[in-house]
């Protein structure tokens, strides 16, 4: 069985010298042994840390990214911007969604994410016709991250109506929607077809409460906790104050204060974006033990809001990241922002840790991978026995790493410089990407190229 051996690395207890990792052949590790010798363990040029779990990406819009920075008629927000997108996919083909989704993959591996959690709610054909395989858009998904090496969750949606009380989905959206029965069977198909793959989980996604009916939210978590009981279950909620007016004008209730009301929200949940909560509604996601899903390149390139990540931290809140849209495939970026737009409300520095002399940079890292992990359902995020190999070494010799060591490496990662001192990677016992470059760049980034080219044109 291969085994690696690192100088510095970071485990679930701290940071350590001369660590070895053994690993078997599926790719779990199988022990890790500190202050020890490599003997015949092959060297990681550099320091080892978890690879970070991405809990919430649309693939496909990575191709889009920059193409709605125009100002309307009357000014932009995330409902103008949201017509611009359906627009673009309705020219998608299926070799279009695999084409994009691996070079997003790609980007993601190069710069340190090593599992994706695809949100995908991309089921029939530009004309709202299913596909004669009903799966058809889901397995190149699939097929995407097999490609690119990274480990997935995927999420199928479940995408029915275009606004809160049951009102009939809009044209654009019609290569969402999917009967009810028409979801289970699909997540019971992918579920079937995927179950023994370890780089694999499947959840589901009821889109949100605009886009679902309680009847039909309470069904697919039925359909998903009879597969498996831990099956991840993500929903979009508070993202914007306009779907907070009109969840409130339809049942009286703000959407996060319904969903924990109504829902059996509790650790296998994740809420993205969130970034409109009471402080009570704050507090009872705290305990729910529910992940909430942070994306802020995305939020603020939507002008959503900023959520209450101080109060939510303070309150034993769990957290993860995502790139949503893929505007930065960069989960520096992400945590950076998480800092810094507490930072700008409070004007005050070093606000998301409380305890004197902690690390900003470092607790947002172990707090994301932790987050991550959980809401992705997999054994990922710490580098310990039965988790996946999932290893990232950075380069010590990067500008921005220079003569650090210990949490003030990581400081220095989320805070210092703009160029990645991602060197190698490794995904579930496999290295994909080598001295910064990923092992299938070249023709991912062709086919890529190929395939914008002809959207845009």
């Amino acid at each position: 069985m291969p085994s690696y051996f690192a100088e510095h690395a970071l485990l679930p207890t701290g940071w350590a010298t001369n660590v070895r990792l053994d690993v078997d052949a599926s790719g779990t590790i199988t022990s890790v042994t500190a202050d020890t010798i490599a003997g015949d363990a092959e060297r990681l040029h550099g320091i080892a840390v978890p690879g970070m779990p991405n809990l919430h990406s649309h693939a496909f819009q990575r191709a889009m990214a920059g193409l709605a920075e125009r100002v309307g008629p009357e000014g932009d927000n995330f409902w103008s911007w949201r017509e611009v997108m359906y627009r673009f996919l309705a020219r998608l083909s299926p070799a279009d969604v695999e084409a994009i989704a691996t070079q997003l993959y790609v980007e993601l591996l190069k710069h340190g994410y090593t599992a994706v959690a695809e949100f995908h709610y991309l089921h029939n054909d530009p004309d709202g016709r299913p596909y004669e395989n009903r799966a058809e858009l889901a397995e190149r998904i699939v097929a995407a991250a097999s490609a690119a090496g990274i480990g997935l969750t995927l999420l199928p949606v479940l995408y029915q109506t275009s606004q809160f009380g049951g009102v009939a989905p809009a044209p654009g959206q019609r290569r969402f929607i999917l009967a009810t029965d028409d979801f289970v069977d699909l997540v019971e198909r992918l579920y079937q077809r995927h179950r023994r793959d370890r780089q694999i989980r499947i959840g589901i996604a009821p889109h949100s409460l605009r886009a679902v009916t309680p009847n039909m939210l309470a069904a697919c978590i039925e359909a998903a906790t009879r597969l498996d009981a831990a099956m991840p279950i993500h929903i979009h909620a508070a993202e914007q104050t306009k779907e907070v007016e009109d969840c409130l004008t339809w049942s009286g209730q703000r959407p996060v204060e319904w969903l924990l009301d109504h829902a059996p929200v509790d650790t296998r949940w994740c809420l993205v974006h969130c970034t409109h909560m009471t402080p009570a509604e704050t507090e009872r996601l705290a305990a729910s033990g529910a992940v909430a899903g942070l994306c802020p390149t995305t939020e603020a390139n939507l002008g959503d809001g900023i959520f209450s990540l101080t109060a939510y931290v303070r309150a034993g809140g769990r957290f993860g990241i995502g790139t949503d849209s893929n505007v930065s495939t960069n989960p520096v970026e992400e945590l950076r922002w998480l800092e810094y737009t507490q930072r700008l409300i409070k004007r005050a520095r070093n606000v998301t840790e409380s305890t004197q002399g902690a690390a900003t940079g470092a607790g947002l890292f172990r707090r994301a991978t932790a987050g991550g992990a959980q809401a992705l359902g997999r054994p990922i995020g710490g580098l310990e026995p039965e988790r996946r190999a999932d290893i990232v070494v950075l380069d010590p010799d990067h500008p921005a790493l220079t003569g650090r060591n210990g949490d003030t490496l990581l400081d220095s990662w989320i805070f210092c410089g703009t160029g990645t001192p991602v060197r190698d990677v490794m995904v579930g016992g496999h290295w994909v990407v080598r001295d910064g470059m990923h092992v299938h760049e070249e023709q991912s980034l062709a086919n890529f190229r190929k395939t914008v080219a002809r959207l845009v044109s």
